[in-house]
């Protein structure tokens, strides 16, 4: 992976610490805004996470693969990602 492992370390802790908060909201039937809000947060910061990750894949990944005229593979790869970002 090409993205900086800090930060993205750091996001997917944030994540994991919101959805463990979530986790105990729910056993303590907390108000389902309350949740559904904490839920939004810590998509919020794993899409975060999935962008940088893509960024540096893009950046690194792709731009090799252009340069060496095989980028189909590296596009169909992104379609691909894409599309179950967006179902």
């Amino acid at each position: 992976m090409q993205a900086d492992h800090e930060s993205v370390t750091r996001l997917v802790k944030t994540a994991r610490g919101q959805l463990d908060g979530v986790l105990r909201m729910v056993e303590e039937d907390r108000y389902c805004m309350d949740v559904a809000n904490q839920l939004l947060a810590a998509q919020a910061v794993l899409r975060k996470a999935t962008r940088e990750i893509l960024r540096a894949h893009m950046a690194a990944c792709v731009t090799d693969a252009v340069a060496a005229e095989d980028a189909a593979a590296k596009i169909d790869e992104l379609v691909t990602l894409f599309d179950k970002m967006t179902k």
